[in-house]
């Protein structure tokens, strides 16, 4: 007989990582970086879902996958807690708002597009977009330099200077770093195998 290794549903914590990921979605303006960000500090430091270095992982496969990285985020949030139960809860959750909102604009674009108070509000939230952007940087910084490992070190210093100052594309530069973590794994057990002398 086969062993069921499913999570139980927990319906009390799909509804709050649905009411989560619905309130960071909500209020979340400037893409991905911004929710990330929001998202490491509900998720790992008010609920406790997550250990800092696990939402950190999940940061960055959602920022090399394909797609948005809240809804990347989400998913794989959702079914480290719940299985592909809380994956769907968890997008849902993160995808709702975005569509409610996008589809008041469409429907009044015209005005929108025309209205000085909302021009006025669209500018000054980019002001702190900005800003939260920068702390997302600054910490995810911080940990690289917390694992004290020159390649990754070095990895984050040429890679800045690659996209900032040479204007390499960022795919070519998440390849060259997936290519560069491939590598090191390859090394690592080849260097685990060989017998000590």
């Amino acid at each position: 007989m086969r062993k069921n290794n499913k999570k139980p549903v927990n319906k009390t914590l799909l509804r709050q990582l649905f009411t989560t990921m619905f309130s960071l979605s909500a209020c979340t303006f400037g893409g991905g970086f911004v929710i990330v960000s929001l998202m490491k500090k509900k998720v790992v430091e008010e609920r406790g879902w997550l250990e800092e270095e696990e939402m950190l992982d999940i940061t960055a496969i959602a920022q090399s996958s394909p797609g948005p990285i809240p809804v990347n985020a989400s998913v794989i949030l959702g079914y480290r807690l719940q299985g592909i139960v809380g994956s769907l809860v968890a997008v849902g959750g993160t995808i709702l708002p975005p569509m409610i909102l996008l589809s008041l604009i469409a429907v009044f674009y015209d005005w929108f597009r025309q209205n000085a108070i909302v021009n006025t509000a669209l500018t000054v939230m980019r002001a702190g977009v900005a800003a939260v952007i920068c702390d997302v940087v600054i910490n995810l910084a911080k940990n690289v330099l917390g694992t004290k490992r020159p390649l990754y070190i070095v990895l984050m210093v040429v890679t800045f200077i690659l996209g900032y100052f040479l204007d390499v594309s960022a795919m070519y530069i998440i390849l060259g770093c997936l290519a560069t973590g491939i590598l090191c794994v390859i090394l690592e057990r080849r260097k685990e195998r060989r017998p000590e002398a």
